[in-house]
């Protein structure tokens, strides 16, 4: 971290509409791995959460990118790491169904915050 070449991007989606459950089966699947190959696991993986992560990695890399381009330094795609990969759980809407005999049950649609890092891996040897 006391290196100044360091470019660590970070990006956030926040109240996506995807249970927390679900999003980390899928964040599971890129954490350590290198950003393009994470990205082309996640193009190709049938779980529908696979989409909003798939926009917060790409989103990191860009950043990084315009990081890297602000700070002047030498850029390269291929050597971004998915360094942290987290789902919090955002704020749950509660819904009413009708049920039988005039009873309601609760339906809780959940939502989650996905949180992507991308950074070097040479920075982050440890990371796997």
């Amino acid at each position: 971290m006391s290196d100044t070449t360091t470019i660590e991007a970070r990006a956030c989606a926040r109240h996506v509409r995807v249970t927390p459950m679900k999003a980390r089966r899928v964040v599971d699947l890129i954490r350590g791995k290198a950003a393009t190959e994470a990205v082309s696991v996640l193009k190709f993986a049938p779980q529908s959460a696979s989409e909003p992560v798939r926009k917060v990695l790409e989103s990191a890399i860009a950043n990084a990118r315009v990081k890297a381009d602000a700070t002047a330094q030498r850029f390269d795609e291929r050597e971004l790491v998915v360094a942290e990969a987290y789902v919090d759980e955002g704020p749950t809407m509660k819904r009413f169904r009708p049920r039988a005999q005039g009873r309601a049950s609760r339906i809780n649609k959940r939502t989650s915050h996905i949180t992507v890092v991308v950074a070097p891996k040479t920075t982050n040897g440890g990371t796997r």
